[in-house]
């Protein structure tokens, strides 16, 4: 059982998780860059394998001592979900601009709080049926907008990238209530390591058979891709153990505003209207969720 948390200012906590999104924000960046040369098993791959590394001299500093075999069942049930949720999203970000894959992603918490209430019995009301509809809708938007940018081509790829983030957000909401269950009862070394071990470990094999030699600047680029992810979801973790998640939510939503900055500085991408007003109302349906 891992210890009490120790008291840490908000604010500290609040600068923590928008560092966290910037660092998540960036890697995705850096996975699209790579996706036009690698394909997505032998980026997810490398992204957790070089992740691996910094999970592993975390967990030996911290100690946090053998996991229990409870703990395996359910971490290993959360690796394949995490393949799932990354892979598909890697897909994604190479055919979509990266402020939309970013703002799809946000109907996340709606499913979340669907599956909750389907698979722990928390209650489901008017709210959640909202929200669900308000993030469909901003679904749509996006891919209209997508689809209106260009030839039919386009349109294709564009709704094929949506499908693609769509099944990433429901892995995603998956693995959020399987870290629910464990998230006080495993130590957060254990978790990283988990998170990064069990990934690395499905895709081993598979890779093999898509594996495109790496160039040295590409090799510096996946390790700072491991770097960033354990950081990134290090840091997290530690903001959302120190305080309630319903007041930390929301900074999620700043991953936005990094991926438009990020996208128009590396890719010359800017946000239509319809991303904007999709991403609109995806984040009013994900807040109606949490008025309770």
């Amino acid at each position: 059982m891992p210890s009490a948390p120790a008291a840490v200012p908000f604010r500290r906590l609040l600068l923590t998780a928008v560092a966290a999104e910037g660092l998540l924000t960036l890697m995705d960046a850096l996975i699209k860059l790579l996706s036009v040369r690698y394909p997505v098993l032998q980026i997810a791959f490398l992204r957790f394998g070089f992740g691996l590394i910094g999970a592993a001299l975390y967990t030996a500093w911290s100690r946090p001592g053998l996991p229990t075999r409870e703990a395996v069942v359910y971490n290993g049930m959360r690796a394949v979900l995490i393949v799932i949720t990354a892979t598909t999203f890697f897909f994604a970000l190479a055919r979509l601009p990266l402020a939309d894959a970013i703002a799809l992603s946000f109907i996340s918490p709606v499913l979340t709080a669907l599956l909750g209430a389907t698979l722990l019995g928390e209650r489901l009301d008017w709210r959640i049926a909202a929200a669900l509809a308000a993030g469909f809708g901003g679904m749509l938007l996006i891919v209209a907008g997508q689809m209106t940018m260009g030839s039919a081509g386009l349109s294709r790829e564009a709704a094929v990238g949506a499908a693609a983030v769509l099944v990433s957000a429901v892995g995603y909401a998956l693995n959020i209530v399987v870290r629910r269950h464990r998230a006080t009862r495993d130590p957060l070394s254990q978790i990283v390591l988990f998170q990064n071990l069990g990934p690395a470990l499905l895709l081993g094999i598979p890779v093999l058979w898509v594996w495109t030699p790496l160039t040295p600047g590409d090799t510096a680029l996946f390790a700072l891709l491991g770097t960033l992810g354990v950081a990134a979801h290090t840091m997290l973790a530690h903001a959302f153990a120190r305080i309630e998640a319903a007041r930390l939510a929301p900074v999620g939503y700043v991953a936005l505003v990094w991926g438009v900055l990020l996208g128009a500085l590396l890719f010359a991408e800017w946000p239509g209207l319809a991303t904007l007003a999709g991403a609109g109302l995806i984040v009013l349906g994900t807040l109606l969720t949490r008025r309770r």
